[in-house]
């Protein structure tokens, strides 16, 4: 199937370690390469198999991928997307796991050599354990995957992006940021309302 050359996940933790096992049992990619804050984190990864390779410097973790997605707390996304600026190729294609779109939307693109070919995305799925431990390839099997793009989103890039949620099992769905957040804050709070 081999979608992606190389694969460039910045952070390994439940989704982007879930997707690495999804990707390496459906050949999906040539290489992927993880990049993690702690030293730790990058020798679990490459321990339980999850990548080809670690970089602790998020320029070189870029470096000749096709596809990166940022796999960080929203909260540090922005960070991250400035980090590895330096190393992103021309025709890369980044996107996001995050839950939140409008604030990770601001603060990654501003960061891209190319925000167009940035494809915001929130594969819906997790589980209550975290880290590269808790990674398994079928995590996305049957689960919604929202993708946000903007207006002046690449529309290839789109494509690809979804290409990659489905071939993981996902159903994908496009709507805008604002949106998005509305309605999965809605949702997010209907169980705590419901409770009261």
């Amino acid at each position: 199937m081999i979608a992606f050359e190389r694969v460039a996940l910045m952070g390994i933790g439940l989704i982007n370690g879930s997707l690495a096992r999804a990707l390496k049992a459906r050949n999906g990619a040539r290489e992927i390469v993880a990049h993690a804050r702690r030293p730790e984190t990058l020798a679990r990864a490459l321990e339980l198999g999850l990548c080809d390779r670690v970089e602790a410097d998020a320029a070189e973790a870029v470096r000749g991928a096709d596809l990166v997605v940022l796999g960080v707390p929203p909260g540090a996304t922005g960070a991250v997307a400035a980090a590895m600026a330096p190393g992103l190729d021309a025709g890369a294609i980044v996107t996001d796991v995050g839950s939140v779109k409008v604030r990770i939307v601001e603060d990654v693109r501003p960061h891209l050599p190319d925000p167009a070919r940035f494809v915001p995305g929130h594969p819906i799925a997790g589980t209550e354990h975290s880290g590269p431990d808790a990674a398994f390839a079928t995590l996305f099997e049957r689960r919604p995957c929202i993708l946000t793009p903007l207006p002046d989103t690449d529309r290839g890039a789109v494509e690809r992006v979804r290409e990659l949620w489905e071939a993981v099992g996902s159903t994908v769905d496009l709507m805008e940021p604002e949106h998005h957040d509305k309605v999965l804050a809605i949702t997010s709070h209907l169980p705590h309302l419901i409770a009261y």
